[in-house]
């Protein structure tokens, strides 16, 4: 397991593994709403470590996790605060065309569908090497590596677009394993009903903005 921190928040990616990953807009998050969610989180574990050990703990940990997942995505769904951005078509465009530039070098593409100010990706790491230690002494895997290009080109290009400088993706990720089959299909299934939830489509093959490959 390489474990990967990024600000606050530790990222566990895992050679090989499939991953479910949420990327948002800067700002699209009240801040107090996002500390108390890592607040309640961070208590949560420590109360667990008090409960369990070994592989126990472990599997209340990555229960934890999601539940926490789940939280940030249910108020990202909402919608109700920030920039919406990638509600403009041409921004929307320059993000999907920016995911697939990375497939298959970067990650191999499974799923996306993007919002008006989240995307939701679904890969896998299947062979994709991590790359070498920078000459600064930081290190990046693969998938760190992957969020990096991404985020770089799909800022600047829409950042151009909309006549703007500064921050447009959030630092911090949201990147989830995917344990099994069962898993899998449920994150899928969420992830194709993200504009039918919304009440943005009827069927979920009717948003534009949503991508899903042949590898399913």
């Amino acid at each position: 397991m390489v474990t990967f921190f990024e600000r606050r928040l530790p990222h566990y990616h895992l050679p090989d593994a499939t991953y479910f990953i949420t990327i948002r807009l800067a700002g699209s998050l009240p801040v107090e709403a996002v500390l108390r969610l890592q607040e309640e989180y961070e208590a949560n574990l420590r109360r667990l470590e008090r409960l369990f050990s070994g592989e126990a703990l472990a599997s209340a940990r990555y229960q934890e996790q999601k539940r926490h997942f789940a939280r940030m995505d249910a108020l990202l769904d909402q919608a109700l605060h920030g920039p919406h951005w990638l509600s403009q078509p041409e921004c929307a465009r320059i993000v999907m065309d920016c995911i697939h530039e990375l497939d298959p070098k970067h990650y191999h593409l499974h799923a996306f569908c993007v919002m008006s100010n989240h995307v939701h990706l679904l890969i896998d790491q299947q062979g994709i090497p991590d790359p070498h230690p920078r000459q600064d002494g930081k290190h990046y895997t693969a998938l760190s590596r992957a969020l990096r290009l991404l985020k770089g080109k799909s800022a600047a290009l829409c950042n151009r677009v909309l006549g703007r400088g500064g921050l447009f993706w959030q630092h911090e990720s949201y990147d989830h394993v995917v344990r099994d089959a069962q898993e899998y299909e449920r994150i899928l299934a969420y992830i194709v009903n993200n504009p039918v939830k919304a009440g943005l489509v009827e069927d979920w093959q009717d948003w534009p903005y949503t991508f899903v490959g042949q590898l399913l």
